[in-house]
């Protein structure tokens, strides 16, 4: 497939489903006119030219211009044939991908489940995700959760209207058994950042282990004792629970002092209190912050402004997971520890696309290596 690629967009409101559709202008055999014919000059229509324009352009039937753009012009004289793709180019046509993949029985629509769009792990997964899918002439249909448990089945039925072929989840609530109905149905599923108990289905991830390990040496490294987890509720997310336990057996090892705190949209003034109480607790010693994802961080920035009015890298040591546009921008600059996200998301449509085009394999267990951005937040203490 080959062609201009463009992108549509709509959406039905902030928590709902989001439709993106990569657009591609599939390859039209052409013939040359034969010697000493000519076609009329061509005016092209007002908006986008139609299956009837052409046939009316072409003085032939919409059976015949269909059988063309289905490769079946060996069934046409060369000159009908002709006449056909020269009124297609005249006209600009663009026949309707989604028409045409219907009529032959597939969509080729891929959906994606994402826990929250306002969380750029999302976005960066959607961005790697969109790109697999158009190189391999498939759609995309987003629906966001907006991390509002028990919408699985809501997202399933949405999805299935589309009539999407598989699914990429980045799930919320590991109870509901939605997506087993989904697998019943013989839809492949591939999961994204949390897995699923249960679930026969590939899995791609960040390796959590590794990646905590290395923010953690790296704050160690430059000297920090002491060592506070901001992350969201970890109780039923995988990853996060991942990086838990990670940070909570590294540090038991090696005989540190660490906390963890729960961050919400609803406790700010108990993150702020929590920070302030973890320095005091420190007694000197230089202590600094592991943030779990870059929503806890930008959390922890709005403590560290108001009400505490401390400074990364001065008051408290700092890493944070997710790299984003603005970490080299707040303070001195944030460390982080950059996840392959738009790596995670091709990954994810690839294997998805594998199962669609018949793959019998057993369920794959992919984990990718994080890697560390150090900025001045993670500076060796004063």
């Amino acid at each position: 497939m080959c062609g201009a690629r463009g992108r549509i967009v709509v959406g039905c409101g902030y928590h709902r489903c989001h439709f993106i559709v990569s657009i591609a202008t599939p390859f039209m055999p052409t013939s040359p006119l034969p010697s000493g014919s000519a076609a009329p000059p061509a005016r092209k229509a007002p908006g986008r030219a139609t299956i009837d324009d052409v046939a009316r352009h072409a003085g032939v039937s919409k059976a015949t211009v269909s059988r063309f753009l289905n490769r079946r012009d060996e069934l046409l004289t060369r000159d009908i044939a002709a006449r056909v793709a020269q009124a297609i180019e005249a006209l600009d046509y663009k026949p309707s991908a989604m028409a045409r993949s219907l009529k032959h029985g597939r969509t080729r629509l891929i959906g994606l489940v994402v826990a929250d769009i306002a969380n750029p792990f999302s976005i960066a997964v959607l961005r790697g995700a969109e790109q697999a899918c158009q190189e391999a002439g498939y759609l995309m249909v987003l629906f966001n959760l907006g991390n509002e448990v028990g919408r699985e089945r809501e997202a399933l039925r949405a999805l299935a209207s589309y009539q999407v072929e598989g699914l990429i989840l980045n799930r919320v609530d590991p109870v509901r058994q939605a997506w087993h109905e989904a697998t019943l149905q013989g839809k492949p599923v591939v999961l994204v950042d949390r897995r699923h108990e249960g679930l026969d289905a590939d899995f791609v991830s960040v390796d959590n282990r590794q990646a905590v390990e290395l923010g953690l040496a790296h704050l160690l490294a430059a000297g920090y004792e002491d060592f506070l987890l901001v992350t969201e509720p970890y109780g039923q997310v995988s990853s996060r629970t991942e990086r838990v336990q990670a940070f909570v057996g590294e540090l038991s090892a090696r005989g540190r002092r660490h906390a963890i705190f729960e961050t919400t949209p609803d406790n700010a003034d108990a993150l702020a209190a929590a920070l302030r109480a973890f320095r005091q607790a420190a007694g000197g010693r230089p202590a600094a912050v592991l943030s779990g994802n870059a929503v806890a961080t930008l959390r922890v920035a709005a403590a560290l402004t108001a009400p505490l009015q401390w400074q990364f890298g001065r008051e408290l040591g700092f890493v944070g997971f997710d790299e984003t546009e603005w970490a080299p921008l707040v303070g001195a600059g944030l460390t982080t520890i950059a996840q392959p996200t738009q790596a995670l998301g091709g990954l994810a449509a690839r294997c998805l696309i594998e199962r669609l085009d018949g793959l019998q394999a057993p369920a794959r267990h992919i984990e990718l290596p994080g890697w560390l951005i150090a900025r001045g937040s993670s500076r060796p203490p004063a």
